[in-house]
């Protein structure tokens, strides 16, 4: 039990360890063409102005929220999840499921080329941060353990969503 606490603390205070290399190809598992997502570019005085102290917080230092304290982790309507910071698509309610971690997860994102995958080193593991691909906000983490069909689990902080309701 005690080993949970551990980790689970390490996750909460941890930052992500994405690198500002200019050796991009080092730092991403998964490169997207940049000339299919238009980049957001703002200021971090607009960014915090925008998000507030929580969000930017999360989504432009790379923090996290606890576990089972988000709006989202036992969210159950029909509808998309959205970027908080920019709007674009990100999850759809039928891809969300019950992990466990605490965090609201997902086993496909709505398109692949709407999230940026980059190595995570920090705190002596290695991990694949998930980015939104058009503003560049954090939004947590991607690991091979989810259910089929793609057995992945996206692990995103409530905080870095917004949901829009299907009509």
């Amino acid at each position: 039990m005690r080993w949970m606490v551990f980790i689970s603390l390490i996750i909460i205070t941890g930052s992500c360890g994405w690198s500002q290399s200019s050796d991009a190809k080092a730092d991403t598992a998964y490169q997207i063409p940049s000339e299919m997502v238009q980049q957001i570019k703002k200021t971090e005085q607009e960014w915090l102005e925008e998000l507030g102290e929580e969000r930017y917080r999360i989504l432009r230092q790379c923090g996290t929220e606890p576990p089972f304290t988000g709006k989202y982790y036992k969210h159950i309507a029909k509808g998309t999840y959205i970027c908080a910071g920019c709007g674009s698509d990100l999850f759809r309610s039928d891809a969300k499921y019950e992990s466990g971690s605490g965090w609201p997860s997902f086993f496909e994102a709505v398109d692949k080329t709407k999230i940026k995958e980059l190595r995570d080193a920090s705190y002596g593991m290695i991990r694949t941060e998930i980015r939104c691909a058009h503003c560049d906000g954090h939004l947590g983490h991607v690991f091979p353990d989810g259910p089929k069909p793609t057995g992945l689990r996206y692990c995103v902080n409530s905080a870095s969503l917004e949901f829009r309701e299907e009509e």
